[in-house]
Parts: structure tokens; C-alpha cells; sequence
């Protein structure tokens, strides 16, 4: 992770599990019919949460927000256990998901991954990566 993030650590971590939170949070297990939707839930709940919480009012206008100080990009994945959390002795079909969304604008500076611990009683194993670029 780069030094200069637009959030400490803490916060990072607490909008990535927040949003894994809500958009798995009620699936007892991996379900590959859900999975694209999940990891846009994910990308777009990170994504919106970043933007608010790095954006300042803009004082010419006072009524809109300003551009924040870093263009982003999130990326999702999740990854389907072998066997059920509830029937571990049976062995499913393994599969991934990946996505990646992105608030762009051509400038570098860092990146930070976070695996949600919780998916693993699910079943699955979520990794996000948030990566900022300063405007």
C-alpha cells in the first residue's frame, strides 16, 4: 500500500467488509447463479463509499460535491470452496468470479487487498483490492 491513502487502513478495511457484508451477507453458501451480482454489489458499494468519503463540498458551488483528490478502481473475486460449508464430505463443482470497476483518471499512487474472513463459513473466499490514483 502506497503511504499517501486516501483513507488509514482501518477505514479501508471497514468499507470492504461492509459492503461484502451486504451483499453476501444473507447466503449461507456459494451460489454461481448469485455471483456476478455479488461482486457488483461489492464494486459499486466500495466505489460509491470511496467517492462520498473523499470528496469535498466545492465552494464556488456549495450545492455539489467536489471531484475527489483520487480516481479509483475495485476489484472483486470470489472463489467457490470444494464441498459445501454445511456438507464439507461433498465435493461441488469449484468455481471464480472475478470483476473489477473502476472511477478513472490516469495518475498513480496505491493499493490496498482485504479477504473477508466471514465468506469462508460460506464456503467461499472473497479477496478485494481497492486501487487509488491521485488527480
Amino acid at each position: 500500500m502506497a503511504t499517501a491513502s486516501p483513507l488509514p487502513t482501518s477505514e479501508l478495511a471497514q468499507i470492504a467488509s461492509s459492503a461484502c457484508e451486504q451483499a453476501i451477507g444473507t447466503a449461507e453458501a456459494y451460489d454461481h447463479s448469485q455471483v456476478a451480482d455479488w461482486n457488483t454489489a461489492i464494486i459499486q458499494t466500495i466505489l460509491k463509499s470511496l467517492i462520498s468519503k473523499t470528496s469535498s463540498t466545492d465552494d464556488a458551488t456549495a450545492s455539489e460535491p467536489a471531484q475527489p483528490a483520487y480516481k479509483y478502481i475495485a476489484n472483486s473475486t470470489i472463489i467457490q470452496h470444494i464441498g459445501s460449508p454445511s456438507e464439507p464430505e461433498k465435493h461441488g463443482r469449484r468455481g471464480m468470479h472475478s470483476a473489477v470497476g473502476a472511477f478513472w483518471n490516469n495518475e498513480k499512487d496505491g493499493t490496498y487487498s482485504y479477504k473477508w474472513e466471514a465468506a469462508e463459513k460460506k464456503g467461499m473466499d472473497i479477496v478485494i483490492t481497492v486501487t487509488w490514483i491521485a488527480i
